[in-house]
């Protein structure tokens, strides 16, 4: 939530539950009326502090005007469930958040099953509290939604107002839930409307995933948190009163200011016969106590949050009126306006499967998929696991109807499957001959704006590199670069290198170049390498004009050998992870991956010869000796470290021989050199050194 002009986030009750139905609460709290920060408040904003009470008093004035004469009307609130996810399991799935909305509604129309289990001394004022809750079909614009919105951010690990500020739909119109990773600490939180009344922007409710219905993430025993904030949000306080210390004996000399809720210390376990302050039972199974085995609302609880409803504070009577139901949809049954599908992954090795899901709304009856080069072809489940066994890039299409309208969705281009044994080392990358970024054998990938782009303004070898403008871009902002797959099964050590180029702007940029494998064809990557504008990332002076290198000068090198045996698969990849930090452009070229044969640079032949090179190391010049057994025509490739191919040449005949070499110019390092014949093939270790 962002902080409200008077009193502060840590004041907004946060009711966190740590632990399950039957347990004590020793996580169950709520930050409510926390004395000594409202104290601190009272003089920090004194004008702020007395409009606050002013609103307070102005909700009191309306229960005791609905007081013997409630209105039996059933009051219709638009609701919208904004999900924070950074793709994890916090992204939880439309069905949870209907669970979570039928529970709601259950429980503030007494029709939630458990609530004839109420100890019978207060059956007879167990209330229907006369409030339903509909998820938007409108957004405000008028656009079609399921009244569920998902946006990725790394703030849902934290729950603050860093998260709530990312989106937020008009407090008038719509009742804000918020659902993270976190709730800033808690289980979930909000406060109440004379609180939020001269704060719009942060009105709403924020609930942690795992307390949000009874399905997937969430659990029966903690479905009822909502349930608790939606009470705090339309003005009810603890049962023993406004404090956030349930059990104490003080709690006694406050009250509820709800005439049929006994007085109360508070409970943080399920005692239903419990009592204390001098009352014969003590409404333990109330949804507004920490007993975890909540069930009810009482007659006069519901009177007070019809009293909030009605008012105008925080503009609570502005959300059902006809107008405002039908402006957000909510005012007609459910129709099919959207055609829609989600998957799991897009992006998988071959002999891998993702998991399709239908999100279309509203109201799907039926639907067929379409999954060309996947197994199963067809489906009509409202989720499918489709495997794909051959590389490609393959469409999918949904067709879904409600009985009377049909709508459809259709990718061309929405799975890529990659080979599971990927391109052979040495492999290089100069992009000479890449078309695009966008089908392979790389993959741009941004969160905002331009990515890496193909551009021949500059470039180490040859004519063409990547580059990143880095202009106009946020700080902060995420841009990757992918690679295909790569074999590395079969070597006994490997080696990454690449060039780059970058400028500063000024200074106190703080871009960060990583460069990540994966070993699992991208379902995990580990970072190798980190290049970082305040030390070695910068490869020429600050510059405020656009960079581009004007010489091999300005390109720096990199490279990464510390590699295990757990990376010598065949499906590695690379990705390049570029964080902005408000620098000048980025390049890369020349990236290219070296490996060492399991083969040394000595092989035993079964007739007692051996193919090998000496001296090894050298300076470069060095000779490579061909054992009998080769056959013409022999093919000979030589690679120097960055993976560039120095020499290639054809043996013709057969029989042992010599053959001199000269790499005494070239890039020092590990070379290979590659035989291959009609009956054999060996790849050589030559290491070259400096003088």
């Amino acid at each position: 939530m962002k902080h409200l002009a008077f009193i502060p986030a840590l004041l907004i009750p946060v009711c966190a539950t740590a632990q399950d139905v039957g347990s004590h609460a020793d996580g169950f709290s709520c930050r409510t009326h926390d004395r000594s920060e409202m104290e601190h408040w009272r003089s920090a904003d004194p004008l702020g502090w007395a409009r606050a009470l002013e609103m307070r008093d102005e909700l009191e004035r309306r229960v005791s005007e609905l007081e013997g004469e409630r209105d039996r009307s059933t009051y219709v609130i638009p609701v919208v469930v904004h999900i924070i996810h950074n793709n994890g399991s916090e992204n939880i799935s439309d069905a949870q958040v209907k669970d979570a909305i039928r529970i709601l509604n259950e429980d503030f129309s007494r029709n939630n099953p458990d609530w004839q289990n109420v100890r019978p001394e207060f059956l007879d004022i167990v209330a229907d509290v006369g409030i339903e809750f509909r998820l938007a079909q409108r957004d405000p614009q008028g656009n079609c939604t399921s009244g569920i919105t998902r946006t990725v951010s790394t703030a849902t690990y934290v729950g603050d107002d860093s998260m709530t500020g990312l989106i937020q739909w008009p407090r008038n119109r719509y009742m804000n839930v918020w659902v993270g990773a976190s709730a800033n600490g808690a289980a979930g939180y909000t406060n109440y409307p004379w609180v939020f009344n001269g704060s719009p922007t942060s009105d709403g409710i924020v609930v942690e995933n795992s307390y949000l219905g009874s399905i997937g993430t969430g659990s029966p025993g903690r479905s009822r948190v909502l349930t608790h904030e939606v009470g705090h949000w339309l003005n009810l306080q603890h049962c023993w009163g406004n404090s956030n210390e349930p059990g104490v004996e003080s709690n006694c000399s406050m009250d509820d200011g709800v005439s049929d809720t006994p007085l109360t210390r508070g409970w943080t376990f399920c005692s239903s016969v419990g009592s204390s302050c001098g009352s014969p039972l003590d409404n333990v199974e109330n949804y507004m106590e920490y007993s975890y085995c909540s069930k009810m609302f009482t007659e006069g609880q519901a009177l007070r949050m019809i009293a909030a409803l009605t008012s105008s504070v925080a503009q609570r009577s502005s959300l059902w009126q006809p107008n405002n139901l039908v402006q957000t949809g909510v005012s007609v049954p459910p129709e099919l306006c959207a055609a829609e599908l989600v998957a799991n992954d897009r992006e998988i090795c071959a002999g891998g499967s993702v998991v399709f899901t239908d999100v279309s709304y509203n109201s799907v009856t039926g639907r067929t998929w379409s999954f060309p080069g996947g197994s199963p072809s067809t489906s009509s489940d409202d989720q499918v696991v489709v495997t794909y066994n051959e590389p490609g890039i393959f469409p999918v299409t949904l067709n879904v109807t409600d009985g009377v309208t049909s709508l459809q969705q259709n990718e061309a281009s929405f799975i890529v499957v990659l080979p599971d044994t990927g391109s052979a080392w040495p492999a290089s990358e100069g992009f000479e001959s890449v078309s695009s970024l966008t089908g392979g054998p790389w993959w741009s990938v941004s969160e905002e704006g331009p990515s890496f782009v193909l551009t021949s303004s500059a470039a180490f070898s040859g004519s063409r590199s990547v580059q990143l403008t880095n202009s106009g871009l946020t700080v902060g902002h995420v841009d990757e670069l992918i690679s295909s797959t790569y074999d590395a099964s079969g070597v006994s050590a490997l080696q990454v290198s690449f060039r780059y180029a970058f400028a500063r702007r000024q200074g106190s940029n703080t871009d960060v170049l990583r460069l990540f494998t994966s070993n699992n064809c991208g379902t995990n990557w580990v970072p190798r390498k980190t290049l970082r504008a305040d030390t070695d990332l910068p490869t020429a002076p600050d510059q405020s004009a656009t960079f581009v290198p004007s010489n091999a000068d300005q390109w720096g090198y990199a490279e990464v050998t510390n590699f295990g045996a757990v990376n010598f698969v065949p499906n590695l990849r690379l990705k390049f992870q570029f964080t902005g930090g408000g620098g000048n452009a980025l390049y890369l070229d020349d990236i290219n991956i070296n490996g060492v044969p399991v083969v040394t640079s000595v092989t035993e032949l079964s007739s007692g010869q051996a193919t090998f090179v000496h001296p090894n190391p050298s300076t470069g010049n060095l000779q490579l000796v061909l054992d009998e057994d080769w056959q013409g025509p022999v093919t000979v490739e030589v690679f120097d470290p960055l993976g560039r191919v120095l020499d290639s040449r054809v043996l013709h005949g057969a029989g042992a021989r010599t053959l001199p070499m000269d790499l005494s110019n070239g890039t020092p390092g590990v070379h290979l050199i590659r035989l291959s014949d009609a009956q054999r093939n060996l790849t050589l270790r030559a290491l070259v050194m400096r003088d």
